[in-house]
């Protein structure tokens, strides 16, 4: 499957935001939760067994490294934060909440190769095409560019939003970098000057959580948001070419009127262009289908779980995977059969994978009920008329009861005067 950088899957390869996640690549399969990941050739029989890698053994920025600006108490935990394989599997990267890059060599054994230190916290991470450069979306808004193939080098800044970033993508020929912020947009730049901006892909009206280029359609953009929307785009002009409402898809999956469905993850498989969303805290899995020459997404099943669902993913063949909230089987395969998708228990790859995760289940644990993450990305609203009218109503009560106190004590003072000159 395909990652965010290009080549001829889907966006399986990669995952990012909080939480546990799941990527594909080839035979490759890894999932991390908290600090550590968990990787296997869950496609072969035998293999080298379960890799397993905690960031919490990795190497550390010491007090007098920290750059300008940076608290040497800077109270940060080692969990993952983001990762992706390369285009090939040759190579897998992650990010963590330490400010670390890491990178692996995955053939012919999973060997860590480097550990870098990044300015922020980053959010997203991809490949190029030509798996030469890793790029970053971090937290303040900037995009880095690393080297693979030297491994120690420092980033170079390649872009900057004013906005915390919260996806970068690139097309697969490298030609473009798509970034995603929290204020709506997705900007669209060329990939050897970035700071010439091709276009800019407006119409969201909240944060865009994922962005994806259609692998098979290259000119086609894939984005969700947490104002209940995906989108196509021709990215390259800017023009939206369709808009598919969730509310009118996921509404009978909730009780909430006022509900909102950020999309916490998308994956896409090139082999009948089909796309499962994930909508954040919703125990379902959406399927859409392409229709490129149409431009526009059609619906066609929602798999509905037990559990909360954390990541998905498909593979080239069409088997989607799901990574779940559910010790006892924490993964879940559905394979297609006449255009949907169905649970299948007897995948050798499934009952190994699934192995190695339940003698793990520690690494997932701490996630288990965990609250909402994009729920603080909202920007927060205010009416602020009620609370005026409110207010307006308070003072004019106040006033009038200031003005019949005055009137009783004048009435008072009058009869007074009256008195007086009556006894004299």
């Amino acid at each position: 499957m395909e990652g965010g950088g290009g080549g001829a899957g889907g966006r399986s390869g990669r995952s990012s935001g909080p939480g546990p996640a799941l990527a594909l690549r080839g035979a490759l399969m890894a999932a991390s939760g908290g600090s550590r990941l968990l990787a296997a050739r869950y496609r072969e029989a035998g293999g080298d067994g379960l890799f397993v890698y905690d960031c919490a053994s990795a190497e550390r920025k010491t007090s007098g490294d920290k750059g300008q600006g940076e608290k040497a108490t800077d109270k940060a935990t080692d969990d993952i934060l983001a990762f992706a394989f390369s285009p090939s599997g040759d190579y897998f990267a992650l990010t963590d909440d330490s400010k670390r890059l890491i990178l692996f060599h995955t053939k012919p054994s999973w060997e860590c190769v480097s550990v870098r230190f990044v300015n922020r916290r980053c959010t997203s991470l991809t490949f190029t095409a030509a798996e030469d450069k890793i790029l970053i979306a971090d937290k303040s808004g900037d995009v880095y560019s690393y080297s693979v193939k030297e491994p120690q080098a420092d980033g170079k800044l390649e872009l900057g939003h004013l906005s915390l970033l919260l996806d970068v993508a690139l097309s697969p020929d490298d030609r473009y970098i798509l970034s995603a912020d929290r204020d709506e947009k997705i900007r669209v730049s060329l990939a050897k000057a970035p700071y010439n901006i091709v276009s800019y892909c407006l119409g969201h009206k909240e944060f865009v959580s994922k962005i994806l280029v259609i692998p098979n359609y290259p000119d086609l953009l894939l984005s969700a948001s947490g104002d209940s929307t995906l989108r196509l785009w021709e990215y390259k002009s800017g023009e939206e070419v369709y808009c598919c409402n969730l509310s009118s898809i996921c509404g009978p999956e909730t009780t909430k009127t006022d509900q909102k469905y950020p999309v916490s993850r998308i994956t896409y498989c090139c082999q009948g262009g089909y796309v499962a969303i994930l909508c954040d805290c919703i125990p379902t899995v959406y399927v859409f289908q392409l229709d490129a020459i149409a431009q526009q997404l059609v619906y066609r099943q929602q798999i509905s779980l037990n559990h909360k669902v954390w990541d998905i993913a498909f593979e080239e063949t069409g088997d989607l995977w799901i990574l779940q909230e559910n010790s006892e089987a924490p993964l879940q395969l559905c394979r297609p059969c006449d255009g949907q998708w169905k649970p299948v228990t007897d995948d050798n790859g499934l009952q190994k994978m699934s192995k190695y995760l339940q003698d793990n289940w520690t690494v997932f644990e701490g996630f288990v009920g965990a609250e909402s993450y994009y729920s603080s990305l909202y920007k927060a609203s205010f009416d602020n008329m009620a609370a005026y009218l409110q207010k307006k109503e308070e003072r004019l009560q106040q006033q009038k009861k200031k003005r019949q106190d005055l009137q009783h004590g004048s009435n008072g003072q009058t009869k007074k005067m009256k008195t007086e000159e009556s006894s004299l």
